[in-house]
């Protein structure tokens, strides 16, 4: 099958600007709030190893669910009854089986859960209290078994078992000492990686056989990069993702018995890799992808190569990714989409080039109605250039226009080009939204991501505020109508934004955003663990740095805020906890500063409930409408 193996500022000039040309036609119609945020119509499509039926998430009693379809047919069969929150994933167990993962509440205590695709013999495989379940192999080649591990024995740790997908029968098959991280099978299902951390160093182990002990591969300080993705076709060698004595990681075969890199395979100059595509029936890799301003690939095999491009061909005007196939890699589900529109799914025949359209994610949404994101870059205060996106509102002179700063979480994840609601959503309100991948952004190597380490509130803040600088030198925001607003670490960047620069904004929307680095560091989910010395090094010692994480703490520094600000929280957050937005409101209301608190009792990091969603951004549209200007709907 077909793989994308994902690897869990003062301006000192204008590197490149969007051209924007001085358009006088008027505005999109205004665009109800629900329609950027229902579920989608059908989506998540998935083909059966025997390619003779699709699965795919559809909206039953307002929750995603697993629907089941034989290709050719008219008729679908729902087989997952969610009703208190979306199936938050599932895949083909076997040709008769699909296997999901579901949560309560948004504790990301994922169970792991089994049914037949005629909706029968529906079973809660993993039925532990405060367990979480990670997939470590489907064992494609076994239709009875797969493998997982659990945080059952102890919450911070997890051991692997083997498990019947029919009746939740399990064997413990590996016991983690306690250091253990991540898990890697070779290609006949035999547990053979395991990936250890003592906080700060990073180490691989590895054994010939599962009836061998694991010994010592390789170690690395956290700094680096040493990603095993799978084994070579033989089983004898690791495709790895590596930064070893370069700053951009590369796709590289690294030999277990020297213990050295054999081959780089492929290495950006500009960014690290993203994602190889394997073909286990080939036993081959077939390309690699990595993401500048877009996606794009870098083909190891001419065949795939001719393959993709005659795909792509057919849609010249959006993205094109192949999702998944069958076992004989024959029939294939292929996903388009662009900056205007989710795209839609479709079934392609190899063999004779016949295209099935399967059907479009959010039809109810018109592209001509859309707004372009134009990537841009400008330079930070200190010299870094700072990648990003920019989407004006459709219709509307780009001159002094109410602006949101969009920041995103992680802080170690990055924005890509593509459909983003949220940011449709405010464009159409008349709002300029402004995306950057401040340092520390994925993506963009190792020296890149390490000048973050320790600067939260710091230069990571300076890359922001240095984004609406820009903006406003190029004439393109009003400076008294430019807001911020971001989920995660983008909600502590919208906090830190309004304390530490306070001049530059008119309003902020905190959403799930951590306010307090004291209080955060030791409310982390107990998984997260092993990495706590890690996270010492990069945002700060409670101890040893306790004066920096003051500094940047936006709780301690209240006084400074100014502009009102809407804070939105899931009570069941296990990763940024409901006491870093209480602590906040709390502190803001005996400021006398407006903080309008939403809390929502059955959501956790991030609202994934419909009617939660439309309660926060109907109440967003208000906010921000209030205080930059903006247009309102229903």
């Amino acid at each position: 099958m077909f793989r994308l193996m994902v690897t869990l500022i003062l301006l000192t000039g204008v590197i490149s600007t969007v051209s924007i040309a001085q358009s006088k036609t008027n505005q999109p119609p205004l665009i109800p709030m629900k329609e950027f945020f229902k579920n989608p119509d059908k989506t998540g499509y998935s083909i059966s190893p025997d390619g003779r039926h699709v699965a795919y998430m559809f909206p039953w009693e307002s929750r995603l669910n697993v629907f089941v379809q034989e290709i050719g047919s008219d008729k679908a069969t729902r087989v997952t009854s969610a009703k208190e929150r979306d199936i938050a994933g599932y895949f083909w167990a076997n040709n008769e089986r699909i296997a999901f993962i579901q949560d309560k509440g948004g504790d990301e205590n994922f169970r792991l859960y089994a049914v037949n695709i005629d909706g029968s013999n529906s079973k809660d495989l993993t039925p532990f209290e405060k367990v979480r379940v990670e997939i470590v192999d489907d064992l494609e080649e076994n239709d009875d078994e797969m493998l997982i591990s659990m945080n059952k024995d102890n919450p911070e740790v997890f051991d692997v078992y083997r498990i019947n997908i029919n009746n939740g029968e399990m064997k413990k098959i590996a016991t983690n000492p306690g250091n253990i991280t991540g898990w890697l099978t070779d290609h006949d299902g035999k547990l053979r990686v395991a990936t250890t951390t003592d906080g700060v160093n990073t180490g691989l182990l590895y054994r010939d056989t599962e009836a061998d002990e694991f010994r010592p591969l390789l170690n690395t300080n956290f700094r680096e990069t040493a990603e095993p993705y799978m084994f070579t076709p033989d089983n004898k060698a690791l495709i790895m993702g590596s930064n070893l004595g370069r700053d951009k990681t590369a796709l590289v075969i690294y030999d277990v018995k020297d213990k050295k890199e054999l081959k780089v395979l492929y290495v950006n100059p500009d960014v690290d890799i993203a994602s190889p595509v394997y073909s286990k029936k080939q036993k081959k890799l077939l390309a690699v992808s990595y993401v500048k301003a877009k996606r794009e690939f870098h083909f190891l095999d001419d065949g795939y190569k001719n393959l993709y491009d005659k795909i792509a061909a057919k849609f010249p005007a959006d993205e094109v990714v192949i999702t998944g196939a069958n076992k004989e890699e024959d029939k294939l589900l292929v996903r388009t989409f662009s900056d205007k529109t989710r795209g839609s799914y479709y079934y392609y025949e190899v063999n004779n080039g016949k295209l099935i359209k399967l059907s479009d994610v959010s039809p109810w949404l018109n592209p001509e109605n859309m707004a372009d994101v134009k990537p841009v870059s400008y330079k930070s205060r200190d010299g870094l250039i700072i990648h990003g996106y920019l989407t004006l509102p459709k219709g509307a002179d780009p001159k002094n226009l109410p602006v949101v700063i969009n920041v995103h979480g992680g802080p170690w994840a990055r924005d890509n080009w593509g459909f983003n609601p949220e940011v449709q959503f405010l464009a159409n309100r008349g709002y300029a939204v402004l995306q950057m991948n401040f340092r520390g952004s994925t993506g963009y190597g190792k020296e890149f991501w390490m000048s973050s380490f320790k600067q939260w509130g710091k230069t990571m803040q300076n890359d922001v505020s240095d984004g609406v600088k820009w903006l406003i030198d190029q004439g393109i925001a009003d400076p008294k109508r430019v807001g911020i607003y971001g989920g995660s670490y983008g909600g502590y960047a919208t906090l830190a934004g309004l304390a530490f620069s306070p001049e530059l904004y008119a309003c902020g929307v905190d959403y799930v955003g951590v306010s307090n680095l004291f209080t955060f560091m030791k409310s982390i989910p107990p998984y997260w663990k092993p990495y706590l010395e890690m996270f010492y090094e990069m945002v700060g010692h409670p101890e040893k740095d306790s004066a920096l994480m003051h500094s940047a703490s936006p709780v301690f520094h209240v006084d400074k805020i100014k502009a009102p600000l809407f804070i939105a929280q899931g009570a069941n957050d296990p990763r940024v906890n409901k006491a870093e937005s209480d602590q906040m409101v709390e502190a803001l209301k005996k400021r006398g500063i407006d903080a309008p608190y939403m809390v929502k009792d059955n959501e956790g990091h991030g609202f994934r409930n419909e009617e939660n969603r439309f309660d926060f951004y109907g109440a967003m549209e208000q906010f921000l409408a209030k205080h930059l200007g903006g247009r309102t709907g229903k």
